[in-house]
């Protein structure tokens, strides 16, 4: 078995063409995802690839490099809109998997749990895959991810940037989420909120997504139209804004339990965007 862990993108999408090689951003995964038995014939790490790791303002997309670490994340200076995403940031693993873990790696690992997923589908995010055949295409995230560990990767393409239209000034955004504990934990649900109000305190733009609660994360659209034009005093969420979701039962809760706490986190979220906690 080979470990390849190229600077220049380009040897990195020759190597990506060939078969039966693993793709690695951080590895936090490629152990507890190993089938006993069975290895790949090489892993191509991404982290040494320049420019992979930088976040950057360009013609006002933000561009998260696919290496950029959660660690960097929550450290980058970035509008309120990305407070959601900075704070699961700060909930993915532990101290020293957010130091190595990237942002890429969360979202192919397809995990209906991902803790990056709901905050990036709040900010209508997008990612770019490469592949040295094909140039360069873009898909929306709710595109890319289709299933539970299922993504829209080709076999010879690489997840190279993630893109984010620039919010609009005013907006705000929070994140929910529960486990068993606070560190090293697999969601029971989460919440993110992407809000944005008038001068009246009147909401203008909602976007709020949900995690853990379907095989992949998803926007409440429903519950989105239903927000606006109304305060955060007049915010009614009812089981009608959640019947997109199917959460399972397993050892961590039951599915009426996730789409109990759900309505509350979405409540919580929506108001500590608004800075009505």
């Amino acid at each position: 078995m080979t470990y390849h862990s190229p600077t220049d993108l380009n040897l990195a999408l020759e190597i990506a063409a060939q078969p039966c090689g693993k793709i690695i951003a951080g590895g936090t995964d490629v152990y507890p995802s190993a089938k006993q038995g069975s290895s790949p014939a090489f892993f191509l790490d991404l982290t040494r690839l320049l420019g992979l790791t930088e976040i950057t303002y360009q013609n006002g997309t933000l561009r998260i490099g696919a290496a950029a670490t959660w660690t960097q994340i929550a450290q980058a200076d970035l509008p309120a809109a990305f407070d959601a995403l900075k704070q699961a940031a700060k909930e993915v693993g532990s101290v020293q998997i957010q130091n190595t873990g990237t942002i890429a790696g969360n979202i192919c690992n397809a995990s209906p749990a991902a803790d990056g997923v709901p905050p990036l589908l709040a900010l209508d995010a997008k990612v770019e895959l490469t592949s040295a055949a094909r140039g360069t295409r873009v898909l929306a995230l709710s595109e890319f991810i289709q299933g539970v560990r299922k993504t829209a990767l080709c076999d010879d393409e690489l997840m190279t940037t993630i893109l984010i239209p620039r919010p609009p000034t005013q907006a705000c955004s929070a994140f929910e989420k529960l486990g068993n504990r606070r560190y090293l934990v697999i969601s029971i649900s989460m919440v993110a909120a992407t809000i944005t109000c008038d001068s009246d305190g009147r909401i203008v733009d909602a976007r709020v997504a949900v995690g853990a609660c379907s095989p992949v994360a998803q926007r409440l659209s429903h519950l989105e139209r239903d927000l606006i034009g109304n305060t955060v005093q007049d915010i009614k969420i009812t089981e009608k804004h959640f019947a997109s979701l199917s959460p399972i039962d397993d050892v961590r809760g039951s599915g009426p339990y996730r789409l109990d706490v759900v309505a509350e986190q979405c409540v919580r979220a929506i108001k500590r965007a608004t800075g009505h906690e």
